[in-house]
């Protein structure tokens, strides 16, 4: 048996694998792991390849850009616990209510917003089908346009930055392009980073949430029926303008510092993460003012000598006066630190320093006394109502899930690659006729395909770094190499009839929306997704031209 076999054999046994429900990490390790015993046995495996395994995962330990994953999952937890996404939807349907659907636009708006601020879409198509759908049905929506409409939505998350699709296939694709470019015998190329990847993906963003909207207002003029307005004509409601500022503005204000602050170049994703995570404790602890619980009280008695670790809740608890205050305050003193950080150069580290950069950094350690304040409060509000503690378990969940994933993957790629799989399909994607084009229109295939099967932390982390290197040796953009691998995925997590997001607003959805409503409402926005991938295909500056601008 020739080493090249056993290599697509490996890879097939462990898709088989992970179709019949074992541990992703535990299933590409241990189906690795036997091929690499049964190499040995065939004298076409050296096990000294796998002697690499340490240097590897000393690599993801230290990792920085890693770390923005379990930030960015606590900050998109926080705001789905929080009912940030409810309170929006509630706004945004007023708003748009007195227009054929502007309930389905609200949804669409508010499905970019928590993309913008979670980037998980599992979450994010629950939360919304749990919120909306009931909505969208009782108003006398077509149940095969609400379910589409909340579906593709709810996916925006895969593309939207700061997406945590978007940080681990940077963190690979940045590996992948330098393996790439050493081949070919540059040994110093441009550096790629997670935030080329974020400023590439942006604008294909907006475009997809543009062509959906644009969709929906379509099928209000064919087709009024199935997208009626939701707040009857002449209809006042009160106080709009307030709710929509005070529902509005404090979560575009948080994507502005997040978002705005990784594509300024003024901080890194890990950086702009942990702002993002405090951000979205501050939010919280504004909506869940109301619902601190009265019986953790006892829990606090005698303290501090009981338990050290309560101190910021106790502390918390004492500076609470019960008003939002402390939040309001300590948000607007993030954000001028963040404008600070931007204007000023507030490094102590020099020998001359101008007066006004001293001034700024005066300020901005003033301001640390707001946000601690505020912190205080946001810690005590989300522990008392027992908001916190959920979170911290699932972050601690979902995070886990992606590195061990992540060390599983790192044992099948170096086994794959001791065998020679990597160059069996290099020679495979070379010989294809039409060169680059139908390599890349293959790899596209077969993504598409796996993203009916497979979870997208596991194609990326599988696939990958496979075809990556061998692709971007063909002189192929890798950031826009990494926005069509974000779109692909996203297209096939909605395509029947195995697209993950179908199946996860198929558990929420009530039984008066059946499975073939999903199913007929889904494909027009498969179509545009189709349509995306081809104008990005066609048009490569969509996601090449801003990073050139940013980052020149």
């Amino acid at each position: 048996m020739s080493a090249e076999v056993l290599s697509l054999t490996m890879f097939v046994v462990v898709c088989g694998v992970l179709l019949l429900g074992f541990p992703v990490a535990f299933s590409l390790a241990g189906t690795a792991l036997a091929f690499a015993l049964i190499g040995i046995g065939f004298d076409i495996f050296d096990l000294r390849l796998l002697g690499g395994l340490s240097s590897r995962y000393f690599g993801v330990m230290t990792n920085g850009v890693l770390v923005a994953v379990p930030l960015f999952v606590f900050m998109g937890v926080m705001l789905e616990r929080a009912r940030i996404a409810e309170q929006l939807l509630e706004t945004m349907g007023l708003l748009f209510g007195r227009m054929r659907g502007g309930l389905g636009l609200s949804v669409v708006f508010v499905g970019m917003l928590l993309a913008a601020s979670t980037g998980i879409v599992g979450a994010t198509v629950v939360t919304m089908g749990l919120l909306s759908l009931p909505t969208m049905l009782k108003a006398g929506y077509d149940p095969k346009l609400a379910t589409g409409t909340i579906c593709a939505s709810g996916t925006l998350g895969q593309i939207i930055p700061p997406s945590i699709v978007l940080v681990l296939l940077g963190d690979i694709l940045q590996g992948a392009y330098a393996e790439a470019q050493r081949a070919v015998g540059n040994w110093a190329p441009e550096p790629i980073s997670v935030i080329d990847l974020f400023a590439g993906a942006f604008i294909p963003g907006m475009v997809l949430v543009g062509l959906y909207m644009a969709w929906i207002m379509i099928k209000a003029v064919i087709d009024p029926s199935s997208c009626p307005a939701l707040v009857a004509e002449g209809e006042k409601v009160e106080n709009l303008g307030g709710r929509v500022l005070t529902a509005l503005l404090p979560p575009a204000l948080l994507i502005l510092a997040v978002l705005g602050s990784i594509l300024g170049g003024i901080a890194t994703p890990t950086e702009a993460a942990a702002v993002g995570s405090i951000g979205a404790l501050f939010l919280a602890a504004r909506s869940l003012r109301d619902n601190v619980r009265d019986d953790v009280d006892g829990v606090l008695e005698g303290f501090p000598r009981k338990r050290v670790l309560l101190a910021p809740f106790w502390l918390g608890r004492r500076l609470d006066p019960g008003t939002n205050f402390p939040v309001y305050l300590a948000g607007l003193c993030l954000l001028g630190q963040v404008a600070l950080t931007s204007i000023f150069d507030l490094r102590m580290q020099r020998s001359v320093i101008p007066t006004a950069d001293v001034i700024a950094f005066l300020a901005a350690t003033i301001m640390c006394f707001g946000v601690l304040w505020g912190l205080f409060v946001a810690l005590w509000r989300a522990y008392a109502s027992g908001v916190l503690v959920e979170v911290m378990r699932t972050t601690m969940q979902i995070s886990c899930m992606v590195f061990v994933i992540l060390l599983g993957a790192s044992v099948f790629s170096l086994v794959f690659r001791g065998f020679g799989g990597d160059e069996f399909i290099a020679e495979i994607l070379g010989g294809l006729p039409g060169g680059v084009f139908t390599a890349m229109l293959a790899v596209m295939a077969v993504m598409f395909v796996l993203g009916f099967f497979l979870d997208f932390i596991e194609i990326i982390f599988v696939v990958v770094p496979i075809v990556g290197p061998i692709l971007l040796q063909m002189d192929i953009n890798p950031i826009w190499f990494g926005v069509m691998i974000a779109i692909n995925l996203q297209t096939s997590f909605l395509t029947p009839p195995f697209g993950f997001a179908l199946f996860y607003l198929r558990g929420v959805a009530p039984p008066s929306v059946t499975t073939m409503h999903i199913y007929r409402g889904i494909l027009p926005f498969v179509l545009i997704q189709v349509v995306a991938l081809a104008l990005l295909a066609a048009f490569p500056g969509l996601a090449t031209w801003l990073p050139s601008v940013l980052f020149k």
